[in-house]
């Protein structure tokens, strides 16, 4: 069973990383500067993207004496993931939309 995700302006910085780049692994460092949240804030979000399954990690397969620096744990969307988060995101603009009076996008293909 799946935990629900509640999305809030800090989770959805943290999808709206993700779905910068689907496709790419994001390490902890990376993602809290793309985000501007500190680590207190984006593991436990992280961990709720993981319960939920919207987010998948991975420990890097690394020798960190040869590399010079500890192994990093990669995050990714899941494809379920990737759906829920575009599904939230575009819901989350909607909102923002509606609460400041912007027209409607036009929907695309």
């Amino acid at each position: 069973m799946t935990t629900p995700v509640r999305v809030t302006a800090a989770v959805s910085k943290v999808l709206a990383a993700f779905l910068s780049d689907p496709a790419a692994d994001r390490y902890g460092l990376d993602l809290m500067r793309a985000t501007g949240h500190p680590s207190g804030t984006l593991y436990p979000i992280l961990l709720r993207l993981q319960d939920a399954g919207w987010v998948e990690a991975v420990w890097e397969e690394l020798d960190p004496v040869a590399a010079g620096r500890p192994a990093r744990r990669y995050y990714r969307l899941t494809p379920d993931g990737l759906i829920s988060a575009r599904t939230e995101i575009a819901a989350l603009r909607q909102q923002l939309d509606r609460a400041y009076g912007a027209a409607p996008k036009p929907r695309t293909a």
